[in-house]
């Protein structure tokens, strides 16, 4: 007869995938992601702004003031989520990617009403992907497992 060959403890204790990133890689891309997110958001928006026509300097303070709203209000959201319970922690990160997407979409040639069914749409959806993510990696009490 053949039997399950035995686990080791050392295997069920710390299951999960491996990290194979460095503490310091960790703490760069921390604030390196919201930098790159925040540039490459600033740049749609201005490119959407100016609807196909030439890059004026009032499009380019547009963009990096958008850029820099961006990378904080993602910073703010970052810091602050984490402290928060699973149901408000899903539905900050919705808040914000609602507001990112529907300000997006609002400086396109659509209407107001559009911008603002479709912010929330992403945002429910997101809100919903990430309350069963943190749902189903926390136990009663909200403690996070490995």
């Amino acid at each position: 007869m053949a039997h399950a060959a035995p686990r080791s403890r050392v295997r069920d204790e710390r299951a999960g995938t491996p990290d194979i990133f460095s503490a310091q890689a960790h703490r760069i891309a921390r604030f390196a992601l919201p930098v790159v997110l925040g540039l490459v958001y600033g740049y749609w928006a201005a490119a959407n702004r100016r609807y196909g026509g030439p890059i004026t300097g009032w499009n380019l303070l547009f963009g990096f003031l958008t850029a820099l709203a961006f990378i904080v209000l993602y910073l703010a959201v970052q810091w602050l989520a984490p402290r928060m319970k699973r149901e408000v922690h899903a539905a900050l990160w919705g808040a914000f990617t609602a507001a990112s997407v529907g300000f997006l979409v609002s400086t396109t040639n659509y209407s107001v009403l559009w911008s603002m069914w479709l912010g929330l749409a992403s945002g429910a959806g997101l809100t919903a992907l990430l309350f069963y993510r943190f749902h189903s990696r926390e136990d009663a009490a909200g403690h996070r497992r490995a």
